[in-house]
């Protein structure tokens, strides 16, 4: 595949069009001007805001906040923020867990070339919306694909990735009517409902940590060939309470992807405080309990180099 962008891809594929399982010739390399020792465009200053350990963001009018449309949206911005620090104008982002797109928007506002995965068509159809309303007429391009993340290498060259970028489905753990105080005391019209993204048996999502685990080694394990080397890879996950048990997902999630070849490099923090509406009491007052709701976690590793 060249390394030139020339031919304009659509903003979907399906499994009826004629590029699915096949390579897709998107842009990989950098547009920008920098020194070829930068791992990005920013700024010094920009750089020592992205080094502090903890980071909180706004919503802004693009972002989905709508559970009925996506159960675990997350704000375009926390997507720049990742996709500017370890990207260059031009180079390739990959989200193996599309959802709704934000990842996807965010490359285009960055002039990034992206391509994000995802199994449910809802999905699909959610990104090429968000996309065509949103065109800034730079010169990367994003395209969603209805598939299996399991299959993105069908797609993609080898090391021609400079960055994974995901937010993956939490196991089964939204897997389950949603009956938390806050809901009730909210009148939430999410109260007693499955906030899950699928029944399909593939979906991460329906899985209990272990298997979970194991199917984001299988995944992921899949993915080096196409990352390149001292690329990195940034997985948003939380913990859960599941049956009064701390279920320590970013545990489970460092472990697997130690032992499939990456290297973690950082953990940041996502403070969430200043966008979550109401917190419910819980525990109080004979057991602690800290909220996940409030902060979830940044796992970032790289591909080690040769």
């Amino acid at each position: 595949m060249s390394e030139s962008n020339t031919t304009a891809l659509p903003l979907a594929v399906r499994e009826s069009q004629s590029l699915y399982r096949s390579k897709i010739a998107i842009g990989y390399t950098r547009t920008c001007s920098c020194p070829p020792n930068h791992i990005n465009c920013l700024s010094a200053k920009e750089w020592i805001k992205c080094q502090l350990g903890v980071w909180q963001f706004v919503y802004e009018g693009r972002d989905i906040r709508d559970k009925n449309a996506h159960p675990a949206t997350f704000p375009i911005a926390l997507s720049r923020r990742v996709i500017s620090l370890f990207t260059h104008e031009g180079e390739l982002v990959l989200d193996p867990f599309v959802g709704s797109g934000t990842t996807l928007l965010a490359a285009r506002d960055l002039n990034r070339n992206a391509i994000g995965f995802d199994l449910q068509a809802k999905y699909i159809d959610l990104c090429v919306e968000r996309l065509a309303s949103n065109n800034l007429f730079n010169s990367a391009q994003q395209i969603a694909i209805q598939d299996d993340a399991r299959n993105i290498p069908s797609y993609l060259e080898p090391e021609t990735v400079n960055l994974i970028w995901t937010s993956p489905p939490y196991a089964n753990l939204l897997n389950r009517k949603r009956l938390n105080k806050s809901r009730r005391d909210r009148q939430n019209e999410q109260f007693g409902k499955v906030e899950q993204y699928s029944q399909d048996p593939r979906d991460l999502g329906t899985m209990p940590l272990e298997a979970y685990t194991t199917a984001m080694g299988d995944i992921f394990e899949g993915l080096l060939p196409v990352l390149r080397p001292k690329a990195h890879c940034v997985i948003n996950v939380p913990d859960m309470w599941w049956e009064d048990q701390r279920i320590t997902i970013h545990v489970a999630l460092i472990t697997e992807l130690r032992t499939r070849g990456y290297e973690l490099r950082n953990i940041i923090i996502w403070d969430r405080t200043n966008i979550v509406n109401k917190v419910g009491i819980f525990g109080w007052p004979s057991n602690y309990i800290t909220m996940g709701t409030t902060f979830e976690y940044l796992l970032d590793f790289w591909k080690p180099a040769k």
